[in-house]
């Protein structure tokens, strides 16, 4: 999927089409209080565009600077530091606009809001519902827990208390079978984050989809279930790749910002290892280059994770005692990285602190040769077969090759991007215009061979996912 020609100009197209939504310049109020939620360092949400497009709206709305807050949505990570708002929000709306990082643990700043149908306490920071406006930025990516990120995440674990956030992540929702990397239907985690979303009143998000350069591919405005639900078809198209074997070693690259640190860089092994479709051979062995300058991690959750890993004496041992005492906010990266190491090594490539490495029970290297000599020898082979994942967090190995429906309806949409289109701005009988085309023009193109074979009914059908994906 190419990314998008005119970024600027797709958000502003998104801003004044906003899916399921009157307009935020519809919605704001002048005298509205505004909290805008945005997303913080660890996460590749390009703020720095998305942001001052909403103030923009909100200006036109007549809501003046002293009513909006800018609220980094931490979670339990550590607070953002000057350089980091300055990149994720530009000098100019810093200097302009009121800008805080939640704090999780500090009571005063909290409200509770009551408790989620799945149990979840729900807290919330105070500058969230207090204002007349919620609205929030984000990225929509494959998450380990949630299926897919953003939605409602930036403002129901980004601005949540600890409570809330211990018990998302616990094993009382982490355990739950639905609760699956890339799934999003039946997913309770998911379920409890809309509903928390929903008591804090979010009413309006700006997210987008980016690849692995973090360039934006797609972004829409609006409502916050139905925006991003048409989000994440589209990331699965980008995201989900069909592997058909399984393989002895899996290198993972994570890539900024997630190499910062060892918490956030051992997402690539829980993902590997939790995909959709299992490419490693048990016994296996995960490779992850990164450098983490920050060593464990700064923040609380950081430290807990820490704590609790290098006081463990093995991983079986660990995981049975998480399972029967449970876990605090923050410890839950221990709970899933242990259910990785009970089956596989896993080698960390370049970190700048291997001590750390070696007491969260994995194996530094400093080359990537020496990390397949070391996995040579954990296996007792050498000739290991090998797969690349780059972009393990951006990749999600998947059982089933994608219905010749949507592969047609990704082909068209792929055209019309080399044109310099944009597939949202095409209505569905032209798209079928544009497939016809290609059908006579690359006859051997997967999509053509459909179209060539179709029946009147899944011309229908080509018509309602095409639409459903315009919104």
């Amino acid at each position: 999927m190419p990314p998008l020609v005119d970024p600027a100009a797709a958000v502003q197209q998104a801003l004044d089409k906003p899916a399921g939504s009157a307009s935020l310049r519809g919605i704001a109020q002048p005298g509205d209080r505004v909290c805008l939620v945005f997303t913080d360092a660890t996460r590749a949400c390009p703020d720095a565009l998305l942001v001052p497009a909403l103030l923009e709206e909100l200006l036109m709305a007549g809501v003046r600077d002293k009513d909006i807050t800018l609220l980094c949505g931490t979670g339990l990570h550590r607070p953002s530091t000057s350089a980091e708002k300055i990149a994720k929000l530009g000098a100019s709306v810093v200097d302009r606009y009121r800008v805080v990082d939640h704090n999780a643990q500090d009571s005063a700043q909290l409200v509770y809001l009551g408790i989620a149908a799945s149990g979840a306490p729900i807290w919330v920071n105070r500058l969230v519902t207090e204002a007349d406006l919620v609205v929030a930025t984000g990225v929509v990516e494959p998450h380990l827990y949630a299926g897919y990120s953003g939605g409602p995440k930036t403002v129901a674990i980004g601005t949540a208390g600890e409570p809330t956030i211990a018990y998302t992540h616990g094993i009382q929702l982490t355990d739950h079978p639905n609760t699956r990397l890339g799934r999003i239907d039946g997913n309770l985690f998911h379920q409890t984050l809309g509903e928390i979303a929903r008591r804090a009143r979010l009413c309006f998000i700006l997210n987008v989809v980016v690849d692995d350069q973090e360039r934006i591919v797609a972004v829409h405005a609006g409502d916050p279930e139905q925006t991003f639900h048409k989000l994440v078809a589209l990331a699965r198209e980008l995201y989900e790749v069909p592997v058909h074997q399984q393989y002895d070693v899996v290198i993972a690259g994570v890539g900024h910002p997630k190499d910062v640190n060892l918490y956030q860089a051992t997402r690539a092994a829980t993902y590997v290892f939790r995909a959709p479709k299992q490419v490693l051979r048990p016994g296996g062995c995960i490779i992850v280059p990164a450098s983490c300058p920050e060593g464990v991690g700064l923040g609380s959750g950081e430290q807990r994770f820490y704590e609790i890993m290098r006081s463990a004496d093995d991983a079986p041992t660990l995981l049975a005692n998480l399972r029967r005492t449970r876990y605090p906010a923050g410890a839950q990266r221990a709970y899933f990285l242990a259910q990785v190491l009970c089956y596989h090594k896993v080698i960390i490539v370049g970190a700048e602190h291997p001590d750390a490495v070696r007491q969260l029970h994995m194996i530094p290297a400093h080359t990537m040769d020496e990390a397949l000599q070391i996995a040579a020898k954990e296996i007792g082979r050498s000739d290991l077969e090998v797969l690349i994942m780059p972009h393990a967090l951006h990749t999600l190995p998947s059982e089933q090759q994608l219905e010749p429906l949507h592969i047609a309806v990704g082909t068209v949409r792929l055209q019309l991007r080399r044109r310099g289109e944009d597939p949202a701005a095409v209505d569905a009988q032209t798209a079928l215009h544009v497939l016809r085309a290609l059908s006579q023009e690359e006859p051997e193109l997967p999509a053509a061979r459909w179209y060539a074979s179709v029946q009147p009914e899944h011309l229908e059908q080509f018509v309602e996912l095409w639409e459903s994906l315009r919104g």
